[in-house]
């Protein structure tokens, strides 16, 4: 899993571009990424882009923010990304994957 983060100079944003392994995913047929950024609803989840070996999704964000996530996996079961910035608690016993957004050209 990795998260690759570039600065859009032309539109003052960062492309962020999730990758989940498809070795991580046990034959999974459908990955979504859902997070703040969609409030966390299935039916806006960003499908993501089956690659030769893993599933992708790029969206821009705005600089300076934090942006909680998480895959949905089969529209089963949820895992997050063990390479994310950090990871923040939910009410629900379980952590959120945390992306933070730098506030320049930092990477």
């Amino acid at each position: 899993m990795s998260l690759e983060k570039q600065f859009v100079k032309a539109k003052k944003t960062y492309k962020v571009t999730f990758s989940v392994p498809m070795e991580t995913l046990d034959g999974a047929k459908e990955v979504l990424l859902l997070g703040d950024f969609n409030q966390w609803e299935p039916k806006e989840g960003i499908p993501m882009k089956l690659t030769k070996d893993k599933f992708t999704a790029t969206m821009e964000l705005n600089p300076g923010q934090e942006y909680e996530f998480r895959y949905l996996i089969d529209n089963k079961f949820w895992t997050n990304d063990r390479d994310a910035d950090k990871f923040a608690p939910t009410p629900f016993g379980v952590e959120n994957s945390v992306v933070v957004i730098p506030t320049s050209l930092e990477n």
